[in-house]
């Protein structure tokens, strides 16, 4: 199936706005009370977070684009440069989101599409060794 899915395809496949509203409504609920992320979102309610990542992965995967209507280009490294994200961070973040992939009960094909773009991205935001 994936072999003629793009990622432009992947928003429908996936079942729309619906699935990425439950995929970071679910991750998000895991960081709110993780110890090494939590001091990560310096915003009190995790909500506009929450609403800012919904919006980057639908537009990623070829949902509206929202998010760049609202903040421009993702530059994804400078938005996270003030923050110090180490390998541990990295590996926190992708315990939640992996718990938050598997929720959503995704075909092998389309689950190893969406991980593989979220273990790429999280290695792309490591800016620390400690």
């Amino acid at each position: 199936m994936t072999d003629q899915l793009t990622p432009a395809d992947y928003y429908a496949a996936l079942g729309g706005e619906d699935t990425f509203r439950i995929l970071v409504d679910e991750f998000y609920a895991g960081v709110a009370s993780d110890p090494l992320l939590r001091p990560l979102y310096p915003e009190e309610d995790l909500g506009p977070a929450n609403d800012r990542l919904r919006k980057f992965l639908i537009q990623y995967w070829g949902g509206p684009n929202t998010y760049s209507q609202e903040r421009g280009h993702p530059r994804l490294r400078q938005r996270h440069a003030p923050f110090r994200i180490t390998h541990a961070e990295r590996e926190a973040w992708l315990k939640h989101m992996r718990h938050a992939v598997d929720i959503l009960e995704l075909s092998p094909e389309l689950d190893k599409m969406l991980w593989d773009y979220l273990e790429r991205a999280a290695l792309f935001m490591v800016n620390s060794e400690q």
